[in-house]
């Protein structure tokens, strides 16, 4: 259901991944957003609820990959 999304999302970060050799393992909110088509509200919502792992850097929050994609696996209906 989020496949293509989710790959659209991996496909950008792969891609920055090779230009500057680093791999991304978090998500950002708008990031989450993106994947799921859902409203900064809802994403921020989610978060919340803690669903799934959440660093937060000063203000920033960043969103476990790993975490978030067993979640979405977990959660997709087939």
């Amino acid at each position: 259901m989020f496949d293509n999304e989710i790959n659209s999302v991996n496909e950008s970060i792969e891609e920055s991944n090779r230009e500057t050799g680093f791999e991304k393992r978090t998500y950002t909110v708008t990031e989450i957003q993106e994947i799921l088509d859902i409203s900064m509200p809802t994403a921020y919502s989610l978060i919340k609820r803690n669903l799934f792992n959440v660093v937060r850097v000063g203000r920033n929050i960043r969103i476990s990959k790993k975490s978030f994609d067993e979640w979405l696996d977990t959660n997709q209906k087939k």
